[in-house]
């Protein structure tokens, strides 16, 4: 089944983890993808992974916390195949579970970056593209960090509840627009998004008070077949919505 057949996907943190599974899937369901992250080599093996199966590709190193990267992104896309439909925000960092006072400027600054002002900016170069068309659809990646306080440090939890107000306020603004803005809030996700960290142990502690009874992470494909059903047609009167995928651990 080809659910988006001749449509045109971005998506950012595409090198690895939910990115990764996303631009796999589009691709196998006809999209052709535009990847982008700060890893060069990464995206580009993810490339050849999606070209070797038949699928179309191409991609583009890029820090989205740049707005001048995320414009020279947009050009590029629109080099390769002169439309976007779809704009995936997935890129994104931790913040070691930092608690606000020990929040240092340097770290404010590359989180609130990376999970707020990325996606604001590929937000802001995309509307005026989906305005011309007459359609679009963007689904931002946010998390249950963005839903609650607990699951993270200050500034992760700050952006991500930023991210989904931004989701919200532009599914309502440009909903007669036929432009859908819908998130996915994960749970769990086995990527490497947490690799390298090194946790505050204050934060660490009273992060981990409510996670005894969290189910085992999701891998990010089930992320990704959420992301399809949110580019589909399928999910067309779903807008300025938040799913989450937990496996029910915030339902408890």
């Amino acid at each position: 089944m080809n659910l988006l057949i001749q449509k045109v996907a971005l998506v950012t943190g595409a090198g690895s983890g939910i990115g990764k599974a996303i631009a796999e899937l589009f691709a196998e369901q006809g999209a052709k993808v535009v990847l982008t992250d700060i890893h060069q080599s990464n995206i580009e093996a993810v490339t050849s992974e999606i070209t070797a199966k038949g699928g179309t590709a191409c991609c583009i190193a890029a820090d989205i916390a740049s707005n001048a990267d995320v414009r020279l992104v947009m050009q590029y896309a629109l080099n390769a195949y002169q439309t976007l439909d779809i704009l995936i925000n997935n890129a994104g960092v931790m913040d070691n579970f930092t608690p606000v006072a020990e929040v240092s400027d340097e770290l404010w600054e590359k989180v609130i970056g990376t999970n707020l002002n990325g996606p604001f900016f590929t937000c802001r170069e995309a509307i005026p593209l989906f305005l011309e068309k007459g359609f679009g659809t963007i689904i931002n990646i946010a998390s249950i960090g963005g839903l609650f306080g607990g699951r993270a440090g200050a500034a992760y939890t700050a952006s991500k509840h930023a991210l989904v107000g931004l989701t919200k306020n532009i599914g309502y603004q440009y909903a007669e627009k036929n432009i859908r803005c819908n998130a996915i809030a994960p749970g769990g996700v086995n990527t490497n998004i947490v690799y390298g960290m090194e946790p505050s142990p204050f934060g660490f502690e009273r992060m981990s008070a409510g996670t005894g009874n969290a189910p085992p992470p999701a891998n990010p494909e089930a992320i990704a077949e959420l992301a399809l059903f949110l580019a589909s047609e399928k999910s067309g009167f779903i807008n300025g919505a938040v799913l989450t995928a937990d496996g029910g651990w915030t339902a408890y």
